[in-house]
């Protein structure tokens, strides 16, 4: 019993946010250039095929609108698929054994080696699983990208044609100019060891949106919604160039989440060019980690 009372209080906060969330985020429409109702950019993905939800992973409140966006999209579009950088392409299997009620939850979070957090994205996971919807372990193996970061993308070749499986097709270009000087901007220079952190970085952009691409071309018709860290799709760089690059065709839109210094009183000028829509979330409301 204490421990059920004990779990129950940690939960009404984030619950007490769910039920009256707008006083915590505010959406803007980057082309109309205004505040927008939720339900206003789920009404402009019709003739959208993939949808970016660029996230702080800690960011409690960007949890909980990736929910309500994928139940209203799923909702509106049945054959939505979720994809997502939180797991990895070699626990695909594991994932659809999960969603057909075939295997355990204590087994499916050991094998799909979930992260810390995952309890933020149990809801989606759970959800796809009660709609019977496609779920996408869309990110490479952390033994890749870790074997790229100390040996570079060069050592993607000596690996078994059975692990091409779970990889993108080599070799995986890595991208130059605005993307390049945000990444080694944000590590704070060019140090030792940069470039080859870099390169694993656009193995995950790679594996993410060939993951996607490889979905939608085997499943016509359909949508998805793809969640990443926000690095990975502001400005429509990284894994969203990547997949434009893969399919110039598709139409894609992209969300910037993030928790607003300025939220009181946001200047939307600063933040115009991270995507087709902005959200800023409130940060008074604490971080999940």
């Amino acid at each position: 019993m204490k421990k059920l009372i004990t779990a129950m209080l940690c939960v009404l906060p984030l619950l007490s946010i769910a039920q009256a969330p707008t006083a915590h985020y505010k959406v803007y429409d980057v082309k109309k250039q205004k505040l927008i109702p939720l339900d206003n950019l789920l009404n402009d993905m019709k003739d959208i095929d993939v949808l970016f939800f660029g996230e702080e992973h800690n960011d409690s409140i960007g949890h909980l609108l990736e929910f309500e966006i994928y139940k209203k999209l799923s909702s509106s579009y049945p054959k939505t698929a979720l994809s997502l950088e939180m797991f990895h392409t070699d626990i695909q299997p594991v994932m659809e054994e999960y969603l057909s009620g075939l295997i355990s939850e204590k087994n499916f979070v050991k094998e799909a080696r979930v992260w810390k957090n995952y309890e933020d994205y149990k809801p989606l996971i759970e959800y796809a699983k009660t709609q019977h919807l496609s779920v996408i372990a869309a990110n490479a193996a952390t033994r890749y990208s870790n074997t790229v970061s100390k040996s570079g993308l060069s050592i993607l070749n000596q690996f078994p044609e059975s692990s091409r499986t779970f990889l993108p097709p080599l070799p995986i270009d890595t991208a130059t100019g605005k993307y390049y000087d945000k990444f080694i901007d944000m590590l704070g220079g060019h140090g030792m060891g940069g470039m080859k952190i870099y390169q694993t970085q656009n193995l995950w952009d790679a594996t993410m949106s060939w993951s996607i691409a490889k979905y939608l071309k085997s499943h016509k018709g359909t949508k998805v919604f793809q969640l990443n860290g926000r690095f990975h799709s502001d400005e429509q760089l990284g894994t969203l160039a990547k997949l434009k690059a893969l399919l110039p065709k598709l139409k894609i839109a992209n969300i910037s989440c993030f928790s607003g210094a300025d939220f009181t009183e946001p200047d939307w000028t600063k933040y115009n060019n991270l995507g087709d829509y902005i959200i800023l979330t409130d940060p008074t409301i604490k971080r999940t980690f």
